[in-house]
């Protein structure tokens, strides 16, 4: 059987961040109405005829639930699909929801990797994003991952934040780096329309650091952590050898994926489809159907050529063009030469023969590479 990634999406926060414009809601009195939903959209599709390669619980922040309802969740997927023996098994989760009781049970339920949410090691910093943990409360917390037996940890910051220093990144990068999680995420802040951010910003209230300094900060990151031994193998994540998360290499390298929960997106068989996006409206369809799929979409040959190559290009490494021809039976240079060809006289990409990647500068504006490929 082929194997499928699986996402699920727990959409409930203590307290939503001023820059979150993630599907996430505080209104915590629905989890187990959604929970159940949850299980029963499993079960919709408990006849798929795939093998689970990796499973990633995300939000929100999975860790609200309870220690009853996490085990019930992850029992719910067992029963239901046929799950590869190795699985990564990632759940992400804030400091200041963790217990140890909750870690001792998603140990026992054979989750092996976590994503804490840490940001910044700033108090000051964390306070204005409107994170409800501290520097030391993330640490308590790491350690106790560790004892309860978590040898696969990635921790995620973010740079470019309100008022912060080159300086203030470079001072969390290595902290972090004394603590030697398995896996670093390095995000830039990015102001969105519905966040607390943006409301601040069109009031002129949001002082953030010039685009230089933002620059400054990624390089930063980037020559600290691959010092420190960890591999920059996409363009925000750095993993220490072998340590790479293989449920988002799945995304980068076109691969199949089924999303569970409000929001959720798969892709199966060339098709993608979407479930509703609010949780209130998930748990309705869910209760009338069996499934929340609000649209569905079969992909052109185009298209997905053109995902294949702008996801792959988010990797270091590059877009393997053996596997290209291998997935769409033509030569990459075939169908993208003249964008290859001015993209390299831009300096935004090389291309070696075996792989076509972003340089040093195409790394800085991706985007600006990306859109060559768009049909």
């Amino acid at each position: 059987m082929d194997a499928i990634a699986l996402y699920i999406h727990v959409p409930f926060c203590i307290k939503k961040c001023a820059y979150c414009d993630f599907n996430s809601y505080t209104e915590l009195e629905y989890v187990p109405l959604y929970l159940d939903s949850l299980k029963r959209e499993i079960s919709f599709y408990s006849n798929i005829e795939r093998t689970i390669s990796s499973i990633y619980i995300g939000g929100g922040t999975p860790t609200v639930l309870n220690e009853k309802e996490l085990p019930s969740l992850v029992d719910a997927v067992r029963g239901a699909f046929n799950i590869s023996p190795g699985l990564e098994f990632t759940v992400e989760a804030n400091p200041e929801t963790i217990t140890r009781e909750k870690l001792k049970v998603l140990r026992e339920a054979g989750v092996n990797r976590l994503s804490l949410g840490l940001q910044s090691f700033d108090d000051k910093l964390l306070k204005a994003i409107g994170r409800i943990h501290t520097a030391e409360g993330f640490l308590k917390k790491f350690f106790m991952a560790r004892e309860a037996g978590f040898d696969n940890i990635n921790v995620d910051l973010i740079f470019g934040l309100p008022q912060q220093k080159v300086e203030d990144f470079c001072d969390s990068l290595k902290k972090l780096l004394d603590l030697s999680p398995e896996h670093v995420s390095c995000y830039s802040l990015s102001v969105e329309e519905g966040t607390k951010f943006y409301e601040l910003k069109e009031k002129g209230l949001l002082f953030l650091p010039s685009e230089d300094e933002e620059r400054m900060m990624y390089h930063s990151a980037r020559r600290i952590l691959e010092e420190g031994g960890y591999s920059h193998y996409e363009i925000s994540n750095f993993a220490k050898p072998g340590r790479e998360c293989r449920h988002n290499l799945v995304y980068w390298t076109y691969g199949e994926y089924l999303g569970l929960g409000a929001g959720a997106h798969s892709f199966i068989d060339g098709v993608r489809f979407y479930n509703v996006y609010d949780f209130k409206d998930y748990i309705e369809k869910v209760k009338e159907k069996g499934s929340a799929v609000e649209n569905r979409e079969k992909l052109s040959g185009e298209d997905q050529q053109a995902e294949f190559i702008i996801l792959g290009l988010r990797l270091v490494k590059g877009v393997d063009k053996t596997l290209f021809y291998r997935k769409f039976g033509k030569e990459l240079d075939s169908v993208y030469g003249d964008a290859i060809k001015r993209l390299k006289e831009k300096e935004l990409i090389v291309d070696d023969g075996k792989y076509v990647k972003l340089t040093e500068k195409g790394l800085d504006l991706a985007n600006e590479a990306f859109i060559e490929f768009l049909p």
